[in-house]
């Protein structure tokens, strides 16, 4: 049956899996085959409408991304340097939708818009090498019963996310709390204060020794403030968007 409601199952340190009211999937940062954080069961999606990648580090681009879109025919949308390697590698240019930071599209009954994030990053090869220099992004994805999420992607905190939550006011974040490659839970809670989301996912933290930030962290640093509700997920589990306000 069609779910009525949107969804969001934590896969495993940054990667997601979005299901949207009308019933598509979404793959936000698809680390997978090789990801020991995600469960054996859910590797190998069969099935994805769309993928978005915030930036081509291999810990959110999966080496073995191009079989995953030939295999399921999803549509791709990633920083223009991204969509260029995947090109290289075979991606047919028909599933990439070009697009850029501050542009929006209508794709699969969402209203998807690419944002600014602060992260220096580049392509991982499969033979270890590095090429396609680019800045990574963030994504508000707006669904049609309401839900407006904004997937931060790995950034620094930044003081436009104030515009971002005049311009779309989100329902829930994702924000990265992991600290040294990433804002830790100090920058995640002016974050939250400059976004206005009342609920909150951190994500990029735990998986490594280097990502020292927690969650208990992140409360803190909120302080009394009652009004956010901080989702702890572990890998499978799954949050019901929809009920969130």
């Amino acid at each position: 049956m069609t779910p009525a409601t949107t969804q969001l199952q934590l896969l495993g340190h940054a990667s997601f899996r979005i299901t949207t009211p009308e019933g598509r999937i979404i793959l936000l940062d698809p680390w997978l085959s090789n990801n020991p954080y995600v469960p054996e069961h859910l590797r190998h999606p069969e099935r994805a409408d769309l993928l978005l990648l915030t930036h081509g580090h291999d810990d959110h681009l999966d080496a073995e991304l191009p079989a995953l879109l030939a295999r399921t025919g999803a549509k791709i949308a990633a920083p223009a340097p991204v969509r260029f390697y995947l090109q290289e590698q075979g991606v047919p240019a028909g599933q990439c939708e070009a697009m850029n930071v501050g542009g929006s599209i209508d794709v699969l009954d969402v209203r998807l818009t690419m944002t600014v994030a602060h992260h220096a990053a580049h392509v991982d090869r499969p033979d270890g090498t590095t090429s396609h220099q680019h800045e990574g992004v963030g994504f508000i994805l707006r669904f049609s019963d309401g839900t407006v999420l904004y997937a931060a992607g790995d950034t620094a905190l930044f003081g436009d996310m104030r515009l971002l939550a005049e311009l779309y006011q989100p329902t829930i974040a994702l924000l990265p709390i992991g600290d040294r490659y990433t804002m830790g839970p100090l920058e995640a809670a002016h974050a939250v204060r400059l976004l206005g989301a009342r609920h909150v996912v951190p994500f990029h933290y735990g998986t490594f020794p280097s990502l020292v930030g927690t969650p208990e962290q992140l409360r803190q640093h909120l302080g009394p403030n009652q009004s956010v509700t901080i989702h702890i997920l572990q890998p499978a589990e799954t949050l019901i968007l929809s009920e969130l306000r």
